[in-house]
């Protein structure tokens, strides 16, 4: 009679199981697609000279004496967005959240893993040259405002590249905090695949952080001629003290960042209801950060983080008393209309994030007293994601290259004019805005870039000219790697 009880009992939990499999819910897209994309996105973003398993085979070498005007070797990186600038501000913040993605659903990625840590690597290894002096950081490789001038190909580009640095004399504490973060988070990373490189990471990162806190200042107040108003530094340098010393606290578990975190939250703005994170604002992004050293590593003195980051993922939800967010009629997150695409993915990994924090420690976000499950942060996230691929008031998808509809005239020099191979000879400075106003479709595919997207009532234009709309960005793409990777794995694609 117990041996028919088993069994009945293996009949009914195999049959639930068997249910449970067959009502897992239908995926709206290729998550996995679109993560792939996503990825190989950053070969088309390339400076310097390209590896021979470049996949993004309509891009050649380009800014092979970069850094030569101040006798440094600062080849490499990423191109920012649709210029050919090397923005190092931006680009730190891209290594940071790519390295992110990676450490938080890396083992979801499977086989794209490798790609996406060949992306992060890509920008460590120029970051590792940009602060080879010690109280020195190499911040920018080119004049924008010469730069905008032309519209031309990387790979024949000659406009000045123009070096800028930042130094005791002339204090960058947001680019030099930011670069810490990426150096630290990529070196966890790396700490398994590649330890030697790793340590190089992690002792870079400490020296860099050091500097940015010993020598406080903002990087635009020196050079506000040349990175305004590209990437002025709007919010400050205190939240990327705070986001530095939490990535360092995570890479190092020293006492000393965990101290520096407890002592200095207040006076960095951790009380501040900022409500956007971006390559600007890192606010948002280290009370998630900082929230799991207490939900799951058990850290009781930084209780409070728990509460900071309900704060802010509360101001997301809509329906409860705290939300403040703004959405689209199509039901698009908006915060501007300057390239607001950034915003959604960047909030959207947030949301993913912190429902893996409360999962972890079987916690819930408390909103004003609504109860916020971790369930509850996915729908959003999910819903976001969804419009970017296509389920939006235009039926169409905002990644280039992913689903039947996308956009063609993406702003940016590479994709619109013709490549190397299909043109040889040189297309100079003015001749190539014959390229940028023509109505034609881009004729190299930029695989994977998330462009600026929709204004406030959805309307896409697809024009070139429109930077705000049709550009995309390295850190637009960031955060999205890790969404998709938890998105392709929960609906079993990965």
């Amino acid at each position: 009679m117990a041996s028919l009880l088993h069994l009945l009992l293996l009949l009914t939990l195999s049959s639930s199981a068997a249910a449970t499999l067959h009502h897992r819910p239908t995926a709206s897209h290729n998550y996995r697609d679109a993560l792939t994309k996503s990825i190989l996105f950053y070969e088309g973003q390339r400076s310097g000279k390209l590896p021979p398993n470049q996949r993004m085979t309509w891009r050649k070498n380009s800014g092979l004496s970069d850094g030569s005007d101040l006798k440094v070797d600062l080849v490499g990186g990423y191109y920012d967005a649709g210029d050919n600038i090397k923005f190092g501000f931006p680009m730190a913040f891209t290594a940071t959240m790519l390295s992110w993605s990676v450490l938080e659903f890396g083992g979801m990625m499977k086989s794209e893993l490798l790609n996406a840590k060949s992306a992060v690597r890509w920008a460590t290894d120029y970051l590792l040259k940009a602060t080879v002096q010690p109280n020195t950081i190499y911040v920018q490789v080119g004049d924008a405002n010469k730069d905008h001038a032309c519209w031309e190909r990387p790979e024949d580009m000659d406009t000045q590249r123009t070096v800028l640095k930042i130094d005791k004399n002339n204090p960058g504490s947001d680019v030099a905090a930011e670069t810490a973060a990426a150096l630290a988070a990529a070196s966890l990373v790396f700490r398994k695949s590649d330890p030697i490189y790793s340590k190089i990471l992690l002792k870079r990162a400490i020296r860099v952080f050091a500097f940015a806190d010993k020598y406080r200042g903002a990087y635009s107040n020196g050079l506000k001629s040349y990175v305004c108003p590209f990437y002025c530094s709007y919010s400050g340098y205190q939240d990327e003290l705070l986001w530095g010393a939490a990535w360092l606290q995570k890479a190092t578990r020293s006492p000393a960042y965990l101290k520096y975190i407890q002592t200095n939250g207040q006076t960095l703005g951790v009380d501040e209801n900022d409500n956007t994170f971006s390559w600007d604002n890192k606010h948002a992004g280290a009370k998630i950060l900082v929230s799991k050293a207490f939900l799951v590593q058990k850290v009781q003195s930084l209780h409070d983080y728990k509460g900071h980051a309900d704060s802010f993922i509360c101001s997301l939800v809509p329906g409860v008393p705290s939300s403040q967010t703004q959405y689209t009629p199509g039901g698009l997150l908006f915060k501007m209309g300057d390239s607001n695409l950034q915003y959604v993915t960047s909030t959207t990994f947030l949301l993913v994030t912190y429902a893996k924090y409360l999962t972890q420690s079987r916690k819930v976000a408390t909103c004003g007293g609504v109860i916020v499950t971790p369930r509850r942060l996915r729908t959003i996230a999910k819903k976001q994601v969804d419009y970017i691929l296509g389920d939006n008031p235009m039926k169409m998808s905002f990644m280039v290259g992913y689903g039947p509809r996308y956009p063609q005239r993406i702003h940016h020099r590479g994709s619109s004019l013709p490549s190397v191979s299909a043109h040889p000879a040189k297309i100079d400075c003015g001749s190539g805005f014959n390229f940028m106003h023509s109505e034609s479709p881009n004729p190299n595919i930029l695989v994977g870039a998330v462009v600026g997207g929709p204004d406030d009532h959805d309307r896409y234009t697809d024009e070139r000219s429109d930077y705000s709309q049709a550009e995309p960005a390295t850190y637009t793409n960031a955060p999205l790697v890790g969404t998709l990777a938890y998105l392709a794995h929960s609906f079993g694609q990965i």
